[in-house]
């Protein structure tokens, strides 16, 4: 029975975590809503819309008749994303600060202040699931192929999941917009957020050369040949196609990055989608982190090189204290700084970070 169990719903202003409140509520749980402040848009004129997404946690709370609240996470979210996000950058590499916000502020600092209203459980608007099993709390999937985002919680461990409840993981995007719409929520209609929070709609690379100082330097073929100018490395991802400046040489297909030589400050590139140099039959793993418990290695799995890449089958070895990652088929894009993360079927074991 929920009648009588209280939950902390961390609610973005967005329809999932409004459809969230509405089922939780429906349940017989008493629901607290706490909207979370984790950039200041006065610093940057503009991003993360705060004051129109809080509006709309007021008007759904107001509408349900559930406490709200707002907490500031500004600073710990600075200390612990904005900073590691930059030095990334620095490195050359091309981090994922949802994954990072995720395990820092949503499942860390969110989840220790809602336990100071000694509640049973928190909440989010999440497409995943999670299934208690032998005292151990597994990550799933969401049901929503193309929303699931177990991707993100791959760094939460498994104390924190334990607490958790995601109302919607069983729910695809369209039930969840029609739940919505049939009970007039105010965010039934509002269209979902895009990017990085503290970036939002504006321009990438004149954000980051706002906090970084950026050089620009010499594109060469992976073969040795010069073939032009770069705007600064922090502007290039691995695997990246568009915005190299560098279409209709040579044979007419298009280059993508290849690597980046921080040293000589030189962009590589290759020419043609086929191009060997783009593709990699392995990869360490840093930092590796498993939900429940470490497998048994080696270890047959599925991963994802990023969020929208589709699952492939590898073999996870032990490398020290990293793991390595050896592909069925070799991958393009592999890219340093990103999150791999490893499943079994419906079950996200964990990830580890591409070196």
């Amino acid at each position: 029975m929920t009648k009588g169990k209280s939950v902390v719903l961390g609610m973005s202003g967005g329809v999932d975590s409004s459809v969230a409140a509405l089922l939780l509520k429906e349940e017989g749980y008493d629901v607290t809503g706490v909207f979370m402040k984790n950039w200041d848009e006065e610093d940057e004129d503009g991003i993360c819309t705060a004051t129109e997404d809080y509006l709309d946690v007021t008007r759904v709370a107001s509408q349900l008749g559930i406490k709200y609240y707002t907490v500031n996470f500004e600073k710990q979210y600075k200390d612990r994303v904005f900073s590691y996000f930059l030095n990334e950058y620095k490195k050359g590499r091309t981090p994922n600060p949802d994954v990072m916000c995720n395990t820092e502020i949503k499942f860390k600092a969110f989840l220790n202040f809602a336990m100071t209203f000694e509640s049973d459980y928190i909440a989010m608007g999440h497409y995943a699931r999670t299934k208690k099993e032998n005292g151990k709390t597994y990550l799933l999937r969401g049901v929503d192929s193309n929303k699931d985002q177990s991707y993100f919680l791959s760094r939460v461990n498994q104390e924190a999941l334990a607490k958790t409840l995601f109302p919607v993981g069983d729910l695809t995007k369209d039930q969840v917009r029609d739940i919505a719409i049939k009970n007039n929520l105010a965010t039934a209609h509002k269209k979902d957020s895009t990017g990085i929070c503290f970036i939002g709609e504006r321009d990438f690379n004149s954000f980051l050369d706002k906090f970084l100082y950026t050089k620009p330097g010499d594109i060469y073929s992976v073969t040795g040949e010069y073939l032009g100018k770069h705007s600064g490395l922090i502007h290039y991802t691995i695997g990246q196609r568009r915005g190299i400046g560098l279409g209709g040489m040579g044979n007419g297909e298009p280059f993508f990055v290849a690597d980046k030589d921080l040293k000589n400050n030189r962009l590589i590139v290759a020419q043609g989608v086929k191009n060997k140099a783009l593709y990699k039959t392995e990869t360490i793993l840093e930092d590796p982190f498993f939900i429940t418990q470490a497998p048994g290695f080696p270890l047959r799995c599925s991963g994802k090189i990023r969020y929208r890449a589709k699952d492939e089958a590898m073999t996870i070895y032990k490398d020290g204290n990293n793991l390595k990652a050896v592909f069925d088929n070799p991958l393009k894009g592999v890219t340093p700084g990103q999150v791999l993360v490893l499943y079994k079927d419906e079950v996200c074991l964990g990830s580890g970070i591409i070196k």
